[in-house]
């Protein structure tokens, strides 16, 4: 192997520049040339390709986002996009494929290692939700970027005795939602994976009133079916009968930005540093990931034919400490 490739792909996430560092420069202590793909799977497409020396990766590793850009691609959803991928990838002579991202962008990982071209996969996501590691690049630093705003929202709501809804992100997996509502001492957590009663939440909430607490929080993941938006207009609506209204706080797209933390940080250079590995000993059509403190290679397959469960003990747990 002389030459290999690195892209990021899907939503980005804080600790992708640090994974995008430590591919190009253990690439450049093997010997490599390591080219960097912009704007994901559609750079891969158009031929977007730049020779990434070890200078060119300087300074980004305590940058959020990510250098090389991202973006959807509808064209590499076809086998012909696909195949037209791979042929700008053997024009370059580059020989391995190194893909950072979640879900869809370990399937599109997949697809090109289905084609016979050796690409590793890096478990990068901030839902959490990606099969064959822990935990992922990015979820640590977004869960303390959701934990600092609770906190601050919580200093007001005691000033004012209110409740407050705070949504974070998390369309088909909870674990956000229900992490940063543990740590953050909410009172309910709304989770995709635990359906939730309006009236019972009413409930719970008043009885924390009566018990004598002097706000309420509310952690809901954006993916709930009751999210930020029907459970406000629920309580708007039957205001009256329930005696408060929720004041409501949607974090969005903030929890993707800013600066990496040393976990994310440390878990990306690891994981980026085994992704060269696994493709200088021919270990190819694999995902690296964090399993029981150890760096673990699954294969690809698995990984887009398994789904990550959320451990719901510790919802039950969340009851008991929101009490």
């Amino acid at each position: 192997m002389k030459r290999i490739g690195v892209l990021t792909s899907g939503g980005d996430a804080p600790g992708m520049n640090a994974a995008i560092r430590a591919v190009v420069r253990t690439g450049l202590e093997k010997g490599w040339q390591v080219y960097g793909i912009q704007q994901g799977y559609a750079g891969l497409g158009d031929d977007l390709m730049i020779d990434l020396t070890a200078r060119d990766v300087g300074g980004i590793i305590q940058r959020g986002g990510t250098m090389l850009g991202s973006a959807r691609c509808a064209a590499f959803r076809t086998e012909e996009g696909r195949k037209q991928a791979i042929t700008n990838l053997v024009k370059r002579d580059i020989d391995g494929l190194v893909v950072i991202g979640g879900n869809g962008s370990q399937t599109g990982a997949y697809e090109v290692s289905k084609l016979g071209f050796p690409v590793v996969g890096i478990a990068s996501t901030i839902d959490n939700d990606l099969y064959g590691s822990e935990i992922t690049i990015g979820v640590d630093t977004a869960l303390n970027i959701a934990l600092e705003a609770i906190d601050r929202l919580k200093t007001t709501a005691s000033s004012h005795h209110r409740a407050f809804l705070v949504e974070v992100m998390g369309r088909d997996c909870g674990y956000l939602a229900l992490i940063a509502g543990i740590t953050g001492g909410a009172e309910a957590i709304v989770i995709p994976e635990i359906e939730t009663d309006p009236e019972q939440l009413a409930v719970e909430l008043r009885s924390a009133y009566n018990r004598g607490k002097a706000h309420a929080i509310i952690v809901v993941a954006e993916g709930a079916r009751y999210n930020a938006g029907r459970l406000t207009d629920y309580f708007k609506t039957h205001s009256q009968r329930l005696g408060f209204e929720l004041r409501t706080t949607q974090l969005g797209h903030v929890q993707r930005g800013g600066a990496p933390g040393a976990f994310d940080r440390l878990l990306a250079t690891r994981l980026g540093a085994a992704a060269t590995e696994q493709l200088s000993k021919g270990n190819t059509g694999v995902l690296v990931g964090l399993q029981k403190g150890f760096i673990i290679a699954t294969p690809l397959e698995e990984v887009v034919t398994s789904k990550k469960l959320l451990d719901t003990s510790l919802f039950d747990l969340a009851r008991v400490l929101g009490k």
